[in-house]
Protein backbone atom coordinates (compact mmCIF):
# COMPACT_ATOMS: atom_id res chain seq x y z
CA UNK A 1 0.00 0.00 0.00
CA UNK A 2 1.23 3.49 -0.77
CA UNK A 3 0.19 6.83 0.65
CA UNK A 4 -0.49 8.28 -2.78
CA UNK A 5 -4.10 8.93 -1.81
CA UNK A 6 -3.18 10.75 1.41
CA UNK A 7 -1.49 13.98 2.30
CA UNK A 8 2.07 14.54 3.45
CA UNK A 9 3.16 17.53 5.51
CA UNK A 10 6.88 18.30 5.73
CA UNK A 11 7.97 20.64 8.53
CA UNK A 12 11.35 22.25 7.88
CA UNK A 13 12.82 23.95 4.84
CA UNK A 14 16.30 22.42 4.64
CA UNK A 15 17.87 19.92 2.28
CA UNK A 16 16.39 16.86 4.02
CA UNK A 17 12.82 18.10 3.75
CA UNK A 18 13.29 19.20 0.15
CA UNK A 19 14.70 15.78 -0.73
CA UNK A 20 11.70 14.03 0.81
CA UNK A 21 9.39 16.05 -1.44
CA UNK A 22 11.48 15.59 -4.58
CA UNK A 23 11.76 11.83 -4.04
CA UNK A 24 8.05 11.44 -3.34
CA UNK A 25 7.15 13.13 -6.61
CA UNK A 26 9.83 11.23 -8.53
CA UNK A 27 8.50 7.93 -7.16
CA UNK A 28 4.92 8.67 -8.17
CA UNK A 29 3.36 10.07 -5.02
CA UNK A 30 0.41 12.07 -6.35
CA UNK A 31 -1.24 13.05 -3.09
CA UNK A 32 -1.15 16.56 -1.64
CA UNK A 33 2.15 17.76 -0.16
CA UNK A 34 2.58 20.80 2.06
CA UNK A 35 5.95 22.27 3.01
CA UNK A 36 6.06 24.48 6.11
CA UNK A 37 9.34 26.36 6.53
CA UNK A 38 10.22 29.02 9.07
CA UNK A 39 12.63 30.76 6.70
CA UNK A 40 11.31 33.03 3.97
CA UNK A 41 13.44 31.25 1.38
CA UNK A 42 12.74 28.04 -0.44
CA UNK A 43 15.05 25.21 0.76
CA UNK A 44 18.78 25.72 0.23
CA UNK A 45 22.00 23.86 0.97
CA UNK A 46 24.06 25.12 3.91
CA UNK A 47 27.65 23.82 3.42
CA UNK A 48 28.68 26.77 1.25
CA UNK A 49 27.63 29.27 3.93
CA UNK A 50 30.97 28.82 5.69
CA UNK A 51 33.01 28.28 2.54
CA UNK A 52 32.29 29.33 -1.08
CA UNK A 53 29.37 31.64 -0.34
CA UNK A 54 31.27 33.35 2.45
CA UNK A 55 34.21 33.82 0.06
CA UNK A 56 32.01 35.30 -2.70
CA UNK A 57 32.72 32.29 -4.90
CA UNK A 58 29.04 31.34 -5.00
CA UNK A 59 25.87 33.38 -5.28
CA UNK A 60 22.73 32.85 -3.22
CA UNK A 61 20.98 31.51 -6.32
CA UNK A 62 23.52 28.68 -6.45
CA UNK A 63 22.48 27.38 -3.03
CA UNK A 64 18.81 26.61 -3.61
CA UNK A 65 17.87 22.95 -3.89
CA UNK A 66 15.25 23.62 -6.56
CA UNK A 67 14.65 26.37 -9.08
CA UNK A 68 12.17 29.12 -8.43
CA UNK A 69 8.77 27.79 -9.44
CA UNK A 70 9.64 24.11 -8.96
CA UNK A 71 7.33 23.65 -5.97
CA UNK A 72 4.39 25.16 -7.81
CA UNK A 73 5.13 22.96 -10.83
CA UNK A 74 5.14 19.91 -8.55
CA UNK A 75 1.86 21.01 -6.93
CA UNK A 76 3.47 21.43 -3.54
CA UNK A 77 1.77 23.91 -1.24
CA UNK A 78 4.41 26.06 0.43
CA UNK A 79 4.17 28.02 3.67
CA UNK A 80 7.47 29.92 3.72
CA UNK A 81 8.09 32.21 6.68
CA UNK A 82 5.62 30.13 8.67
CA UNK A 83 6.09 27.79 11.62
CA UNK A 84 4.21 24.90 13.16
CA UNK A 85 3.22 25.60 16.76
CA UNK A 86 1.75 22.22 17.70
CA UNK A 87 1.04 18.70 16.52
CA UNK A 88 -2.28 17.02 17.31
CA UNK A 89 -1.49 13.35 16.70
CA UNK A 90 -5.02 12.24 17.58
CA UNK A 91 -6.50 14.43 14.85
CA UNK A 92 -3.48 13.99 12.50
CA UNK A 93 -3.12 17.73 12.18
CA UNK A 94 -0.62 20.50 12.78
CA UNK A 95 -1.42 24.05 13.76
CA UNK A 96 0.52 26.88 12.12
CA UNK A 97 1.47 30.14 13.80
CA UNK A 98 -1.13 31.84 11.62
CA UNK A 99 -3.82 29.66 13.23
CA UNK A 100 -4.31 27.52 10.13
CA UNK A 101 -4.95 23.83 10.75
CA UNK A 102 -3.27 21.45 8.31
CA UNK A 103 -4.18 17.77 8.34
CA UNK A 104 -1.80 15.01 7.30
CA UNK A 105 -1.69 11.32 6.58
CA UNK A 106 2.08 11.30 7.03
CA UNK A 107 4.06 13.99 8.85
CA UNK A 108 7.80 14.43 8.26
CA UNK A 109 9.71 16.44 10.86
CA UNK A 110 12.82 18.00 9.32
CA UNK A 111 13.16 20.71 11.93
CA UNK A 112 16.96 20.72 11.97
CA UNK A 113 19.14 22.23 14.67
CA UNK A 114 19.87 25.61 16.24
CA UNK A 115 23.32 26.99 17.05
CA UNK A 116 24.21 26.97 20.73
CA UNK A 117 24.81 30.29 22.42
CA UNK A 118 27.19 31.15 25.24
CA UNK A 119 25.87 31.72 28.75
CA UNK A 120 28.34 34.47 29.58
CA UNK A 121 27.97 38.21 30.11
CA UNK A 122 27.95 40.13 26.85
CA UNK A 123 26.70 37.26 24.69
CA UNK A 124 23.88 39.51 23.42
CA UNK A 125 26.12 42.39 22.28
CA UNK A 126 25.91 43.66 18.72
CA UNK A 127 28.66 42.03 16.70
CA UNK A 128 28.25 38.59 18.32
CA UNK A 129 27.01 36.10 15.74
CA UNK A 130 26.28 32.48 14.96
CA UNK A 131 26.15 30.88 11.51
CA UNK A 132 23.22 28.79 10.42
CA UNK A 133 21.11 30.77 7.95
CA UNK A 134 21.74 32.59 4.71
CA UNK A 135 21.23 35.90 6.47
CA UNK A 136 23.93 34.98 9.00
CA UNK A 137 26.39 34.40 6.17
CA UNK A 138 25.40 37.71 4.56
CA UNK A 139 26.20 39.50 7.81
CA UNK A 140 29.58 37.83 8.10
CA UNK A 141 30.41 38.44 4.46
CA UNK A 142 29.67 42.16 4.81
CA UNK A 143 32.02 42.35 7.81
CA UNK A 144 34.82 40.42 6.13
CA UNK A 145 37.21 43.29 5.47
CA UNK A 146 40.98 43.20 5.45
CA UNK A 147 42.40 44.08 8.84
CA UNK A 148 39.19 43.43 10.76
CA UNK A 149 39.68 41.50 14.00
CA UNK A 150 37.53 38.42 14.41
CA UNK A 151 37.40 36.05 17.34
CA UNK A 152 35.89 32.64 16.66
CA UNK A 153 34.85 30.70 19.76
CA UNK A 154 34.95 27.00 18.93
CA UNK A 155 37.33 25.03 16.71
CA UNK A 156 34.87 22.60 15.17
CA UNK A 157 34.11 22.34 11.46
CA UNK A 158 32.12 25.59 11.22
CA UNK A 159 34.61 27.55 13.28
CA UNK A 160 37.61 26.38 11.29
CA UNK A 161 35.92 26.79 7.89
CA UNK A 162 34.93 30.35 8.74
CA UNK A 163 38.45 31.00 10.05
CA UNK A 164 39.89 29.89 6.71
CA UNK A 165 37.43 31.97 4.71
CA UNK A 166 38.13 35.03 6.83
CA UNK A 167 41.90 34.67 6.61
CA UNK A 168 41.71 34.41 2.84
CA UNK A 169 40.01 37.82 2.93
CA UNK A 170 42.76 39.33 5.08
CA UNK A 171 40.86 39.26 8.37
CA UNK A 172 42.90 38.91 11.56
CA UNK A 173 41.51 35.74 13.15
CA UNK A 174 41.84 34.29 16.64
CA UNK A 175 40.25 30.89 17.35
CA UNK A 176 39.49 30.04 20.98
CA UNK A 177 38.92 26.37 21.75
CA UNK A 178 37.92 24.93 25.14
CA UNK A 179 39.42 21.53 24.35
CA UNK A 180 43.03 20.46 24.05
CA UNK A 181 43.05 20.53 20.24
CA UNK A 182 40.73 21.37 17.31
CA UNK A 183 38.52 18.46 16.26
CA UNK A 184 40.18 16.07 18.70
CA UNK A 185 36.88 14.46 19.68
CA UNK A 186 36.22 13.62 16.02
CA UNK A 187 39.65 12.91 14.53
CA UNK A 188 41.93 12.25 17.49
CA UNK A 189 45.06 13.92 18.78
CA UNK A 190 47.40 13.62 15.80
CA UNK A 191 45.00 15.14 13.29
CA UNK A 192 43.89 17.71 15.84
CA UNK A 193 47.52 18.85 15.93
CA UNK A 194 47.52 18.84 12.12
CA UNK A 195 44.54 21.20 11.91
CA UNK A 196 45.97 23.52 14.53
CA UNK A 197 49.24 23.70 12.56
CA UNK A 198 47.36 24.21 9.27
CA UNK A 199 45.59 27.30 10.59
CA UNK A 200 48.62 28.68 12.35
CA UNK A 201 50.59 28.39 9.11
CA UNK A 202 48.00 30.71 7.53
CA UNK A 203 48.29 33.31 10.26
CA UNK A 204 45.42 32.27 12.55
CA UNK A 205 46.05 32.56 16.27
CA UNK A 206 44.81 29.24 17.67
CA UNK A 207 44.45 29.08 21.44
CA UNK A 208 43.33 25.87 23.14
CA UNK A 209 42.26 24.97 26.70
CA UNK A 210 40.65 28.41 26.86
CA UNK A 211 37.97 29.48 29.31
CA UNK A 212 35.75 32.31 28.05
CA UNK A 213 34.59 34.44 30.98
CA UNK A 214 32.67 37.16 29.14
CA UNK A 215 32.31 39.04 25.90
CA UNK A 216 33.35 42.66 26.33
CA UNK A 217 31.70 45.66 24.73
CA UNK A 218 31.29 49.40 24.67
CA UNK A 219 28.09 51.26 23.76
CA UNK A 220 26.40 47.94 23.05
CA UNK A 221 29.02 46.83 20.50
CA UNK A 222 31.47 43.96 20.98
CA UNK A 223 35.09 44.97 21.59
CA UNK A 224 36.72 41.75 22.74
CA UNK A 225 36.53 38.41 24.52
CA UNK A 226 37.61 38.08 28.14
CA UNK A 227 39.41 34.77 28.67
CA UNK A 228 41.45 33.20 31.45
CA UNK A 229 44.50 34.42 29.52
CA UNK A 230 43.37 38.01 29.13
CA UNK A 231 41.15 40.00 26.77
CA UNK A 232 41.35 39.29 23.04
CA UNK A 233 40.33 42.39 21.02
CA UNK A 234 37.53 41.80 18.50
CA UNK A 235 35.44 43.72 16.00
CA UNK A 236 33.28 40.60 15.50
CA UNK A 237 32.76 37.40 17.48
CA UNK A 238 31.46 34.19 15.96
CA UNK A 239 30.13 31.63 18.43
CA UNK A 240 30.63 28.17 16.92
CA UNK A 241 30.22 25.84 19.88
CA UNK A 242 27.88 23.28 18.39
CA UNK A 243 24.15 22.93 17.86
CA UNK A 244 21.03 21.70 19.61
CA UNK A 245 18.41 19.56 17.79
CA UNK A 246 15.05 21.31 17.42
CA UNK A 247 12.92 18.75 19.27
CA UNK A 248 10.48 20.97 21.17
CA UNK A 249 7.66 20.40 18.69
CA UNK A 250 8.05 16.62 18.81
CA UNK A 251 8.47 16.55 22.58
CA UNK A 252 5.33 18.61 23.14
CA UNK A 253 3.45 16.10 20.98
CA UNK A 254 4.58 13.25 23.23
CA UNK A 255 7.15 11.77 20.87
CA UNK A 256 10.31 10.36 22.50
CA UNK A 257 13.35 12.59 22.11
CA UNK A 258 16.96 12.16 23.23
CA UNK A 259 19.61 14.12 21.36
CA UNK A 260 17.11 14.36 18.54
CA UNK A 261 13.81 12.73 17.65
CA UNK A 262 14.07 8.98 18.19
CA UNK A 263 13.24 7.01 15.04
CA UNK A 264 13.86 3.48 13.82
CA UNK A 265 15.91 2.28 10.86
CA UNK A 266 13.04 3.32 8.57
CA UNK A 267 13.03 6.83 10.14
CA UNK A 268 9.63 6.24 11.74
CA UNK A 269 8.98 7.60 15.23
CA UNK A 270 6.96 5.97 17.97
CA UNK A 271 3.93 7.22 16.03
CA UNK A 272 3.81 5.33 12.70
CA UNK A 273 2.39 8.40 10.98
CA UNK A 274 5.32 10.62 11.97
CA UNK A 275 8.85 10.43 10.56
CA UNK A 276 11.97 12.50 11.27
CA UNK A 277 14.86 13.18 8.90
CA UNK A 278 18.13 15.06 8.71
CA UNK A 279 19.96 16.80 11.53
CA UNK A 280 17.14 16.30 14.02
CA UNK A 281 16.74 12.53 13.53
CA UNK A 282 18.44 10.26 16.05
CA UNK A 283 17.98 7.07 14.08
CA UNK A 284 18.77 3.45 14.82
CA UNK A 285 21.60 2.21 12.59
CA UNK A 286 21.36 -1.60 12.29
CA UNK A 287 24.91 -1.95 10.97
CA UNK A 288 26.42 -0.11 13.93
CA UNK A 289 23.79 -1.48 16.34
CA UNK A 290 23.20 1.87 17.99
CA UNK A 291 21.55 5.21 17.34
CA UNK A 292 23.26 7.87 15.29
CA UNK A 293 22.44 11.52 14.64
CA UNK A 294 24.40 13.03 11.75
CA UNK A 295 24.52 16.71 10.82
CA UNK A 296 25.92 16.50 7.30
CA UNK A 297 24.82 17.18 3.73
CA UNK A 298 25.08 13.59 2.48
CA UNK A 299 22.95 12.27 5.32
CA UNK A 300 20.22 14.84 4.66
CA UNK A 301 19.91 13.61 1.08
CA UNK A 302 20.00 9.91 1.92
CA UNK A 303 17.53 10.19 4.79
CA UNK A 304 15.22 12.32 2.67
CA UNK A 305 15.21 9.59 0.05
CA UNK A 306 14.68 6.86 2.64
CA UNK A 307 11.79 8.69 4.28
CA UNK A 308 10.06 8.99 0.92
CA UNK A 309 10.56 5.26 0.28
CA UNK A 310 9.12 4.50 3.71
CA UNK A 311 6.05 6.63 2.98
CA UNK A 312 5.63 4.86 -0.35
CA UNK A 313 5.88 1.45 1.34
CA UNK A 314 9.09 0.55 -0.47
CA UNK A 315 12.13 -1.23 0.97
CA UNK A 316 15.10 0.51 2.50
CA UNK A 317 16.72 1.17 5.84
CA UNK A 318 19.31 3.43 7.48
CA UNK A 319 22.39 1.34 6.71
CA UNK A 320 24.92 3.69 5.06
CA UNK A 321 28.08 5.01 6.63
CA UNK A 322 28.26 8.71 7.53
CA UNK A 323 30.10 10.96 5.07
CA UNK A 324 31.26 14.55 5.31
CA UNK A 325 33.72 16.88 3.64
CA UNK A 326 35.51 20.14 4.29
CA UNK A 327 37.57 22.71 2.39
CA UNK A 328 39.97 24.96 4.27
CA UNK A 329 42.60 26.95 2.32
CA UNK A 330 44.10 24.43 -0.13
CA UNK A 331 43.12 21.54 2.14
CA UNK A 332 40.21 19.46 0.88
CA UNK A 333 39.08 16.20 2.36
CA UNK A 334 36.32 13.60 2.49
CA UNK A 335 35.61 11.38 5.48
CA UNK A 336 33.52 8.24 5.58
CA UNK A 337 32.65 5.98 8.49
CA UNK A 338 32.18 6.38 12.20
CA UNK A 339 35.52 6.19 13.94
CA UNK A 340 36.39 7.35 17.42
CA UNK A 341 39.22 9.51 18.76
CA UNK A 342 40.66 6.50 20.58
CA UNK A 343 40.73 4.27 17.50
CA UNK A 344 44.17 3.56 16.05
CA UNK A 345 45.12 6.08 13.36
CA UNK A 346 47.07 4.87 10.33
CA UNK A 347 48.42 7.33 7.77
CA UNK A 348 48.98 6.18 4.21
CA UNK A 349 51.46 8.66 2.76
CA UNK A 350 53.00 11.71 4.39
CA UNK A 351 51.06 14.31 6.37
CA UNK A 352 53.60 16.95 5.36
CA UNK A 353 52.89 16.34 1.68
CA UNK A 354 49.35 17.71 1.94
CA UNK A 355 47.96 14.68 0.06
CA UNK A 356 47.40 11.48 2.03
CA UNK A 357 44.89 8.92 3.27
CA UNK A 358 44.09 8.04 6.85
CA UNK A 359 42.35 5.05 8.39
CA UNK A 360 40.89 4.48 11.83
CA UNK A 361 40.86 0.91 13.12
CA UNK A 362 39.75 -0.96 16.22
CA UNK A 363 41.42 -4.37 16.59
CA UNK A 364 42.25 -4.13 12.85
CA UNK A 365 38.58 -3.45 12.03
CA UNK A 366 38.37 -0.39 9.76
CA UNK A 367 35.89 2.04 11.33
CA UNK A 368 36.54 5.16 9.22
CA UNK A 369 38.74 6.54 6.45
CA UNK A 370 39.64 9.94 5.04
CA UNK A 371 41.12 11.13 1.76
CA UNK A 372 42.97 14.45 1.79
CA UNK A 373 43.59 16.13 -1.59
CA UNK A 374 43.38 12.69 -3.24
CA UNK A 375 40.18 12.40 -5.21
CA UNK A 376 37.88 9.75 -6.67
CA UNK A 377 38.80 7.22 -3.99
CA UNK A 378 36.14 7.78 -1.33
CA UNK A 379 33.82 5.05 -2.57
CA UNK A 380 36.74 2.64 -2.48
CA UNK A 381 37.47 3.72 1.09
CA UNK A 382 33.81 3.17 1.93
CA UNK A 383 34.10 -0.43 0.70
CA UNK A 384 36.90 -1.10 3.23
CA UNK A 385 34.79 -0.19 6.26
CA UNK A 386 33.97 -3.13 8.50
CA UNK A 387 36.85 -5.23 7.17
CA UNK A 388 39.79 -6.41 9.24
CA UNK A 389 42.99 -5.12 7.66
CA UNK A 390 46.31 -4.84 9.54
CA UNK A 391 47.59 -1.29 9.97
CA UNK A 392 50.84 -2.09 8.21
CA UNK A 393 48.95 -3.13 5.10
CA UNK A 394 46.76 -0.01 5.17
CA UNK A 395 49.88 2.15 5.40
CA UNK A 396 51.72 0.40 2.57
CA UNK A 397 51.61 2.75 -0.42
CA UNK A 398 52.97 -0.04 -2.63
CA UNK A 399 49.72 -1.97 -2.18
CA UNK A 400 46.96 -0.51 -4.40
CA UNK A 401 43.74 0.37 -2.63
CA UNK A 402 41.79 -2.11 -4.72
CA UNK A 403 44.04 -4.91 -3.44
CA UNK A 404 43.52 -4.24 0.25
Amino acid sequence: MTDSDGGCVVVGGGLAGATVIETLRNEGFDGPITLVAAEDHRPYERPALSKDYLQNKAAAADLFVHADGWYAEQEVQTRFGESVTSIDRRRSAVTLASGELQTYHRLVLATGVSPRSLSVPGADLAGVHTLRRLEDADTLRAAMTSGARWVIIGAGWIGLEVAASARLAGVEVTVLEAGHLPLQRVLGRRLGQYFAALHRSHGVTVRTDVVVNAICGADGQVTGVDTDGGVVPADLVLVAVGVTPNTDLASAAGLPVDNGILVDERLVSQDPAVLAVGDVANAYHPGLAHRLRVEHWDNAIRQGQLAASTIMGRPGRYDWQPYFFTDQYDFGMEYVGHGGPDDQLTVRGNLDSGAFLTFWTRDDLVTAAMNVNIWDVNERLRSLLGRRIPAARLADTETPLDQL
